[in-house]
């Protein structure tokens, strides 16, 4: 089917799956099983980049820009949402912009209707697991088109292939293939959307300057000039601390 057909059953899928109150969750070659860890999220701040732990399957944050940058943007999204992909070059450009006083933390949040989404997920925290995370994500929201549609084994080879160039060939092939059906994996993937639920998500990509949600109509073409704004306004701020 084409991306359009997928969308409409996507839609219809993730209709059903709110009447009948279940969660949708993909399994398979080359996916993450499903997280059984019991989480208490009032124990994290989701405005901060949360240390690992058991709860998170002892991955850290998917990180662009230092760790120690004074702004922090926090990007709720899914590998498989279009939207994502579009505002994925956008966030980029801030962090590269404000050299060390802003950074990205991506947290994931997968549509019931997205076929590849937690696919695609496992695959990032896999390359997230060798150092890659960061090129990985640029490759797979550029090449969105390529496995939005794919089959199993089809998105599995691009994956791979992504993932060897964004190791520049020098990944570990093999450990990737194991790390995207691992617990740990599967775990933080879980975290991410528990956190996705305390911040009351409605929408992918939703985007969070600190504690301030940036509203839906900001995330159009003025949304560069909007954020700079409000980025600018809170470096200010902390001058005067």
């Amino acid at each position: 089917m084409d991306k359009k057909t997928w969308i409409i059953v996507g839609v219809i899928i993730a209709a059903f799956a709110g009447l009948v109150g279940i969660s949708l969750w993909q399994h398979g070659d080359g996916e993450s099983t499903v997280a059984t860890t019991e989480v208490d999220y009032n124990n994290y701040d989701t405005t901060t980049i949360i240390a690992a732990d058991d709860s998170t399957g002892n991955l850290a944050e998917n990180i662009d820009g230092e760790t120690d940058a004074p702004i922090l943007i926090f990007d709720y999204a899914d590998y498989q949402c279009e939207g994502c992909a579009s505002m994925n070059p956008q966030l980029n450009k801030l962090v590269e912009e404000y050299d060390g006083k802003v950074a990205v933390v991506f947290r994931t949040y997968i549509q019931s209707y997205h076929q590849n989404g937690t696919a695609a997920a496992s695959a990032a925290n896999a390359a997230a697991k060798q150092g890659y995370w960061k090129k990985f994500k640029d490759l797979m929201f550029t090449n969105q088109d390529a496995w939005y549609s794919a089959n199993a084994a089809e998105r599995q080879e691009l994956f791979e292939s992504y993932f060897m160039q964004a190791s520049e060939g020098k990944g570990d092939l093999s450990q990737f293939r194991d790390d995207m059906k691992g617990n740990d994996v599967a775990q933080k993937i879980a975290f991410d959307r528990g956190l996705a639920d305390k911040v009351g998500l409605e929408w992918t990509p939703s985007i969070w300057l600190g504690d301030e949600l940036i509203q839906r109509e900001d995330m159009g073409s003025g949304f560069l000039a909007t954020m700079r704004e409000k980025i600018d306004k809170k470096l200010k701020e902390l001058e005067k601390k």
